[in-house]
């Protein structure tokens, strides 16, 4: 902890210790060294309560002290600690209303604000990325790569709630990116579906299976309140704890 300590300001220690929980200070602390995070956005980054937007502060507290471990000690990320329940798209500009090409436009044109609000290791590969099968031209509308985790991210924008169907197609793309475009050395291809609204139990659910290479969030174009949002996040790692919770008691 001192070492990790001796690489931050006495301006980032001053915010971190505004940090009550103590898993939330550590991932802070950690995701900073590794990100070279600014004092600037490490104030916004708290401020946006990013640790509770993440999937890893759903998991139980063991997990998240294991996974934080291994970034403190080989600097090693897993999805759990990129891919959040939330993104705020409030800088995009956007009208009150808009189409999923307007919002694909805007992100192109303000990918550096993008990437930020994403994490520092994305790189953007490809717009309307061409997906064919069966004679079929799908279009997959964003296509990203993390470099610590060493693997494709595919993106796909949708407006209103996330719809079972939009899993299937999401795993069309990822089976087709894994064959065609996955690279010697690479993991396998990740998908994210962005919805402009939160149908909390579908999200949720696809958020606590560890296994899938799947991931759903919403994405706010305004910024919500937030108060109603820190509630929300704390409702919704409550019962990701619980569902773990009754899971090693249903294993035992």
């Amino acid at each position: 902890m001192y070492a990790v300590r001796t690489q931050l300001s006495w301006t980032h220690l001053r915010s971190l210790m505004a940090v009550e929980n103590g898993l939330a200070r550590q991932f802070y602390m950690e995701m900073c060294r590794l990100e070279h995070w600014s004092t600037r956005t490490f104030d916004e980054k708290i401020e946006s309560q990013l640790f509770e937007r993440t999937a890893i502060s759903r998991r139980p507290d063991d997990v998240i002290k294991a996974e934080l471990e291994k970034v403190k000690e080989n600097n090693e990320l897993q999805p759990d600690l990129v891919f959040r329940s939330s993104y705020f798209l409030d800088l995009l500009g956007l009208p009150e209303v808009f189409s999923e090409s307007d919002l694909e436009t805007a992100i192109l044109n303000q990918i550096q604000y993008f990437l930020k609000e994403f994490g520092s290791d994305f790189a953007f590969v490809d717009r309307q990325k061409r997906i064919p099968v069966d004679g079929i031209d799908y279009r997959l509308d964003l296509l990203f790569y993390h470099r610590s985790l060493r693997r494709l991210v595919a993106v796909d924008l949708k407006l209103g709630k996330f719809k079972p169907a939009y899993e299937g197609q999401m795993l069309l793309y990822l089976r087709y990116l894994n064959r065609h475009d996955r690279k010697h050395g690479e993991e396998s291809p990740i998908g994210l579906i962005l919805c402009s609204e939160g149908n909390s139990e579908h999200i949720e659910y696809l958020m606590l299976d560890e296994e899938s290479p799947i991931k759903v969030a919403q994405y706010y174009t305004e910024l919500p309140d937030k108060k109603l949002l820190s509630e929300k996040l704390q409702r919704a790692i409550a019962i990701a704890k619980e569902h773990y919770r009754l899971k090693e008691i249903g294993e035992d």
